[in-house]
């Protein structure tokens, strides 16, 4: 592997792993995003070297100086007019993608592999999280910063290394060493591991520009194949026809663990020999992994288990939703063919605290009768809204709720806005903002309103998010608020949480 590794989009949450990963095995790290964010400065605190401006000269000299030496790491966020990026293809230099890379990592080693076009990386979190607190070594490259790690990648406590067959590879242990944020020192070089690893990797396993084919895994679990990038599928048809393929990539032996409201054709491309295992929230969808005895209190979900592998009383998940409890049966599945005991998954289940902006609780006041909430969630799709709004329902019945969405692509919000819409008004009252554009460019006739004209809670708006904020100062009118959105939304949520705590606490945050 070569020396150098230079990232096009490193603040991407998926690319950001990559680079700790790549930095964890003693390589020069480097890399250009367009905007500062908490992950780029968290990246540049551990030791990697971030530039925002798009100049040929911000690109570090060692990269400039060595291209036979340099591999460069490009995210399809990219431009096409990018004149970093256009100056080192013009030079010639190696140029993957990030999903081609991952697939070069994991060659040769056990994986697990979590797909859908909704909650994978709350799944693939899961997964990482029930092994790693059993004992059980694993890596794992998570898509958002799990609660429990402080981060979007592990390492296994006795280390991973890269084992691409190219001579002069750079081979690196890391000792006691769980995630990036639980250690302090620096990583160990000329440690030379054993030949061979048995160390299972967790990888999220993205649909999008057919990223997941580049994926060859022993377990693969698919969540969900609802309609999803039709910008790059064109139809749904072409979608489902991606998930059959990544499925037939399941290694001999290996094991498919479905949603059972998957598009049933794929559960048939598995491979002959790969066993198949459909997972739904109660027995009477026909799943043969459900969960039973399903009660909500507080902010806890308890149910028990029962699958091929055995059934599974007693367990207490944290982070609440129904619908994390139907993704932690897939992720319990997978900690129960690696051996854990009824002991050890209740234990675990019981520590999981979430992936960060998934139905993650910002701030709480108020009564257990009159309670106070304020919740900020990822949710983009209108599947992932309707399950999210559904939990808040049922966790705070009666109360008023306030949903404040911002549309991810235009795409997507041409294509389905209806749904948008449809699930929007489970609220009480929905702002929308104007939509994060992300890679695309603006298409006519296509902006929020599209969603705000179909919407039937009793109150809506459109808003930016200035007078988001000055409403939050002056406007009571609501028990529960939920940011909802994949794009810069988040940006608002340390902002009002501070308005909100100083209301309802009457203190700073």
């Amino acid at each position: 592997m070569k020396k150098h590794v230079f990232f096009l989009g490193i603040g991407g949450i998926g690319m950001s792993a990559l680079a700790r990963w790549f930095r964890a095995n003693g390589h020069s790290v480097s890399g250009y995003d367009k905007t500062p964010t908490p992950l780029t400065e968290a990246l540049a605190a551990e030791g990697i070297a971030v530039h925002y401006e798009d100049a040929v000269e911000n690109i570090p000299r060692e990269v400039r100086e060595n291209r036979d030496d340099t591999l460069v790491v490009l995210t399809p966020a990219i431009p096409k007019d990018h004149q970093e990026w256009a100056w080192l293809r013009e030079q010639g230099y190696d140029i993957r993608k990030r999903s081609q890379v991952l697939g070069v990592l994991t060659q040769g080693r056990p994986t697990i592999a979590v797909a859908g076009t909704h909650g994978k990386t709350t799944t693939s979190s899961m997964v990482a999280h029930l092994l790693h607190h059993a004992g059980v070594p694993c890596a794992a490259f998570l898509g958002g910063i799990s609660v429990n790690l402080g981060s979007n990648l592990l390492l296994p406590k006795e280390g991973i290394r890269n084992e691409e067959p190219q001579e002069g590879a750079s081979q690196v242990k890391i000792k006691n060493s769980a995630s990036l944020t639980e250690r302090n020192q620096q990583p160990t070089t000329n440690y030379q591991p054993p030949t061979t690893s048995q160390v299972p990797v967790v990888v999220e396993a993205d649909e999008y520009d057919r990223s997941f084919l580049t994926l060859f895994p022993d377990v693969a679990i698919v969540t969900s194949t609802d309609a999803d990038h039709l910008d790059i599928y064109g139809d749904k048809d072409a979608l489902v026809e991606s998930f059959r393929q990544f499925v037939e990539q399941i290694k001999p032996g290996g094991t498919l663990i479905i949603n059972h409201t998957a598009d049933p054709s794929v559960a048939q491309a598995a491979p002959a020999g790969v066993q198949v295992i459909r997972y739904g929230l109660t027995p009477e969808q026909g799943p043969e992994l459900y969960a039973s005895g399903i009660t909500a209190q507080g902010h806890q979900f308890r149910f028990a288990l029962h699958g091929p592998r055995g059934s599974v009383d007693g367990l207490e998940l944290a982070v609440p939703g129904y619908h994390n409890v139907e993704n932690m049966l897939a992720a319990a599945c997978v900690a129960q063919l690696h051996d854990l005991t009824p002991k050890q998954l209740r234990a675990a289940v019981a520590a999981y605290r979430g992936v960060k902006r998934r139905f993650e609780f910002i701030l709480t006041a108020g009564t257990p009768e009159q309670p106070r909430v304020y919740v900020d969630d990822y949710a983009h799709h209108p599947r992932e809204i309707e399950a999210f709004l559904r939990s808040l329902r049922a966790l705070y019945p009666g109360r008023r709720l306030r949903v404040i969405f911002q549309p991810h692509l235009f795409s997507r919000t041409r294509d389905f806005a209806p749904g948008f819409a449809e699930s929007l008004s489970l609220a009480d009252e929905v702002v929308l903002m104007d939509i994060y554009p992300a890679r695309e460019l603006p298409m006519p006739g296509v902006t929020s309103e599209l969603i705000l004209s179909q919407i039937t809670a009793p109150q809506k708006s459109l808003q930016t998010r200035e007078e988001i904020l000055q409403n939050a100062q002056t406007d009571t009118n609501f028990d529960v608020l939920a940011t909802v959105g994949a794009g810069d939304i988040d940006q608002l949520v340390p902002r009002l949480k501070n308005i909100l705590d100083i209301r309802w606490n009457g203190a700073e945050a």
